[in-house]
């Protein structure tokens, strides 16, 4: 069935296990020309697949070489009726030709998509955002491999999700390859076409930003190699191919993830702003490593990500973890208590209360089983889950099975009570 969260992305009758797309983009007039090619595997008895695909529209499709003439596009969908029904198993792949101006699609979040800039484009798809610039199954409990080639008008840089490639240039264009073998969801492939260069923050991480400001931005960048070192120390080796940092020209309003990517805007540079440096790094481990099997469970990414910001504050000889905890325990306790952390609904996913409850009930963990197996358990979840599926009864589980203690009265009234419950005593 379709994630009840965004019940009108994806189609659970296949998965995809590697896209392959070739893009071709002119800045000027916005256009977008694409090749996207869907190795398909079959998981129930169809007659037809539903391919996301918003604003675009697809002037080819062939299965496995045919070209098909019943394939059907709505306003969010491409659906193709199969010549021969398909039963579990079977592989298929898919080629669509399509071309268009990508655009932003509408949603209760807001704005999603391909964005248009005064200098190129950017891509923030969460949570179904990615169908407005290639066709895809967009579900967050379907991740893939990519290869992804794009070509567009020389002078203009690229960073897409993955590991750079080959750059060739010819007739005035230039064109950029990437590839990513970790699995990784559609949500998630990100893109970047602006006036741009790149730079290194130390062995670690890629710096990509515009060259009029780069040193104030590697100044203010300059704390990742040590961020992902100290994430290391707890929740185990960089599980990413790749890190690359992108600084907008523009001001964004809220820090963008990515697969081995994470996107911050010109007003993220202050060193106020560490906060969220620590935050978006925290998300290649929970959330791009360890993945959600459905959206209700977002507080695994995002209470995980809060407090790893809590981790980089004490270690870097800001407030401490308790300290934090305790301040953002009283900002909850004056806002409504209806949200329950299991299931905050579509409309809450992305509440702030989501993210400090979620890391509250950390930090209640924490003083419950003590520092060292506390400690254990983060890495644990992090190394035995990396690149899969979860939930929250695995946290759960992995938990009660660590712990001397009995445990479930923490996650009753942390994780599946509306109320916000005490503090445990430091």
């Amino acid at each position: 069935m379709s994630d009840p969260y965004t019940p009108t992305s994806g189609d659970p009758r296949y998965s995809v296990a590697h896209y392959d797309l070739d893009l071709r983009y002119t800045p000027r007039t916005n256009r977008l020309e694409g090749r996207a090619c869907l190795q398909v595997r079959v998981l129930e008895a169809t007659d037809q697949l539903r391919i996301d695909l918003i604003g675009l529209s697809a002037s080819k499709v062939r299965v496995d070489g045919a070209l098909q003439r019943q394939a059907k596009q709505g306003p969010h969908a491409l659906t193709i009726r199969l010549d021969d029904p398909a039963e579990p198993g079977a592989e298929l792949q898919l080629d669509i030709e399509y071309a268009g101006r990508p655009a932003p699609r509408r949603s209760r979040w807001g704005q999603l998509g391909w964005e248009e800039l005064e200098h190129g484009a950017l891509v923030a798809s969460q949570p179904t955002g990615a169908p407005t610039w290639f066709p895809c199954n967009d579900r967050v409990d379907d991740r893939a491999t990519y290869d992804v080639s794009f070509t567009t008008d020389r002078g203009f840089f690229v960073a897409i999700t993955g590991v750079p490639g080959t750059v060739t240039g010819r007739s005035g264009k230039t064109l950029r390859t990437f590839s990513t073998t970790v699995p990784t969801a559609t949500y998630l492939l990100a893109a970047h076409i602006g006036e741009y260069a790149e730079y290194r923050l130390g062995d670690r991480a890629r710096l990509i930003a515009p060259p009029g400001r780069s040193r104030a931005v590697q100044r203010a960048f300059a704390p990742v190699p040590r961020i992902i070192d100290i994430f290391e120390e707890w929740f185990g080796p960089y599980p990413q191919e790749d890190l690359t940092i992108v600084v907008t020209e523009e001001e964004l309003e809220i820090p963008l993830e990515a697969q081995g990517m994470a996107t911050f805007g010109r007003n993220h540079e202050a060193p106020s702003e560490q906060r969220l440096i620590a935050h978006e790094l925290a998300h290649q481990w929970f959330g791009n490593s360890v993945g959600l099997a459905r959206w209700q469970d977002i507080w695994l990414n995002e209470g995980f990500a809060c407090y790893s910001e809590w981790i980089w504050s004490e270690a870097s000889g800001g407030p401490s973890i308790a300290d934090l905890a305790e301040q953002h325990h009283a900002r909850l306790a004056a806002l409504p208590q209806h949200l329950v952390l299991a299931d905050p609904g579509p409309a809450d996913m992305f509440d702030d209360r989501v993210y400090k409850r979620g890391a509250l009930v950390l930090e209640t963990l924490r003083r419950t089983l003590g520092d060292d197996l506390f400690r254990a358990v983060l890495l644990r979840w992090a190394t035995e889950r990396r690149h899969t599926l979860v939930r929250t009864p695995d946290f759960i589980a992995l938990v009660q099975e660590m712990s001397p203690v009995p445990i479930d009265g923490v996650f009753d009234s942390w994780v599946f009570a509306a109320a916000l419950p005490a503090l445990p005593d430091r």
